[in-house]
């Protein structure tokens, strides 16, 4: 069935810069029609959502802590989602997971695909 792999994660120092992917298959679908979103949850919080990228692109949304800092893309082709994280700090802590989703339309369930997360740790 379908599947998202996130990697990319790890440690790195207050400041520095990390990329995460999100690899897809098992779609029904062609990637591109799926909306994008990045989440993150560290431990004892809620989930937040991080940023998201429509299906056709070119609507780009980012939390307002990360705003700045981080940028989303996508590789249709490939089958790619990316998350490009700078000046990292301390309160970016947490696992962060890849979300695909797709409206089926009224009287069928949405598609709402997740991974299964990547450790991001920003000591203080």
């Amino acid at each position: 069935q379908v599947q998202l792999v996130e990697s990319g994660g790890g440690l790195v120092q207050p400041g520095g810069s990390l990329g995460l992917s999100c690899t897809a298959s098992g779609l029904n679908y062609l990637f591109s029609s799926y909306d994008i979103y990045w989440f993150r949850q560290a431990p004892g919080k809620e989930r937040e959502r991080v940023a998201s990228l429509f299906s056709r692109g070119g609507n780009e949304n980012y939390l307002d802590s990360v705003k700045g800092r981080f940028t989303v893309a996508r590789d249709n082709v490939k089958n790619f989602a990316y998350l490009r994280m700078s000046n990292l700090k301390p309160e970016d802590t947490a696992v962060y997971y890849c979300n695909v989703w797709k409206d089926n339309g009224i009287g069928y369930a949405s598609s709402d695909y997740w991974g299964q997360g990547t450790q991001v740790t920003i000591p203080s």
